[in-house]
């Protein structure tokens, strides 16, 4: 559901966020922490690995960030070569790990090592909005079970993704260049529109406002469907 609208490329947006300052997105370590079990119970071992567990997440943040103006976990992505990696992710394993929450370890997958990940404990309740579960199991499909770790990591390459320097952080607000493929000619005037204003507010100094760029977010959002 979530994945029907992801475009192969959608350059309309890229002059739009140039520039654009830091999103205010706030780190939630009980959502990824309810997360990252749910995808364990949800998921065949074998079908879960490290690159799939960082794709589910990234997707996960940067989908209902894109929709809803605000991700489930908040965590960091940066660019890495197989595609976006969460800053939060090992040290929450980590821990997970520690309170004998989640069993990791290391498997032979045809001659690779893989990461293998058993919950032992169930996914607490009331962490996640019905919304949040809704996206994150649609996710899970296809992440998990209709690709594999190059697949989805290939399919991970996509603007946001470009855009970024390798190690450097991929900002949430470059998540609507994963929509859409093809622009209404509505969409391409308040592009326009909004590159005017980020170039207006930049050559006066002045910071682009967040409030407003959600704004035009959801106006260009709306024009594309």
């Amino acid at each position: 559901m979530y994945f029907s609208n992801l475009a192969i490329d959608a350059p309309v947006g890229f002059v739009l966020y140039r520039g654009v300052m830091a999103d205010s997105v706030k780190y939630n370590r009980d959502k990824m922490r309810a997360v990252i079990l749910r995808v364990c119970h949800s998921c065949n071992p074998s079908d879960l690995g490290a690159v799939k567990l960082n794709k589910v997440l990234y997707f996960l943040d940067m989908i209902s960030y894109a929709h809803r103006r605000q991700a489930v976990t908040g965590a960091t992505y940066r660019k890495r070569p197989n595609g976006p990696t969460s800053d939060q992710l090992l040290f929450l394993l980590r821990d997970m790990q520690e309170q004998g929450e989640i069993h990791v370890d290391d498997v032979d997958y045809h001659g690779f090592i893989k990461k293998h990940y058993v919950a032992l404990v169930d996914e607490p309740a009331g962490i996640l909005t019905n919304e949040e579960t809704a996206i994150l199991d649609d996710v899970i499909d296809f992440v998990c079970r209709r690709n594999t770790a190059k697949s989805i990591s290939d399919y991970s390459h996509k603007l946001p993704w470009e855009l970024a320097e390798m190690g450097d952080v991929i900002e949430y607000h470059t998540a609507i260049l994963l929509f859409p493929n093809e622009p209404s000619p509505k969409a391409f005037e308040l592009a326009k529109e909004g590159a005017k204003e980020v170039e207006a507010s930049q050559s006066a100094g002045n910071a682009v406002a967040v409030a407003s760029l959600a704004d035009f977010r959801d106006r260009l959002l709306a024009a594309s469907r």
